[in-house]
């Protein structure tokens, strides 16, 4: 028999379109369908993930990008107050740390705060109207707005609310753009 025959790298396997056995579980690949789910579901459960789900890489994710940007605006800010007080060195480079550090950390705590408060009113009126709709992001949104600066009076409140329905209003257009061009069309 011709050593070609036992080579997956010879051109008699290319040849035929199969796929070379996998080295590491000694088997041919090509015998696992795609076509089944990736992951295992229970029985009756969604075959997508949930608010509640969800909730936990949007208040980590929120954070990590609060920490990110306030991070580097700290470093610009730093950069610009040492270059002025004609700091160099390691006196420089510690103000530069605590520039981004304290940044950084508040920027992320505010961020992760609107994070955790968007997260508990959409999981609660998932909760109570059992479902899930833009109506859930609108109104978490707004609500979490107006509480989030509540404390600093009423104006301040309602801007923090409309502003909060701003985002929520752009999150669902960005997101069921296909719902409105097909409510738009009909």
């Amino acid at each position: 028999m011709d050593s070609r025959h036992n080579d997956p790298n010879s051109s008699v396997y290319s040849n035929r379109n199969l796929a070379p056995l996998s080295p590491y579980l000694n088997f041919d690949p090509s015998y696992l369908q795609a076509s089944q789910p990736e992951f295992i579901f229970p029985e009756g459960a969604s075959r997508q993930r949930g608010r509640f789900e969800l909730a936990f890489s949007t208040i980590g994710g929120s954070c990590m990008v609060g920490g990110g940007v306030g991070g580097v605006v700290g470093f610009v800010q730093g950069l610009k107050d040492t270059s002025l007080a004609g700091q160099t060195g390691k006196l420089q480079r510690t103000q530069l740390l605590n520039y981004v550090m304290k940044h950084g950390a508040r920027s992320a705590n505010t961020l992760g705060t609107v994070a955790v408060m968007y997260s508990a009113f959409g999981v609660g009126l998932h909760w109570l109207r059992e479902t899930e709709d833009e109506l859930n992001t609108l109104a978490a949104a707004t609500t979490t707005g107006l509480l989030y600066k509540s404390t600093s009076g009423m104006k301040s409140c309602l801007r923090g609310g409309a502003a909060g329905l701003a985002l929520g209003l752009a999150y669902c257009a960005f997101t069921s753009k296909d719902k409105m061009l097909n409510w738009s069309s009909n």
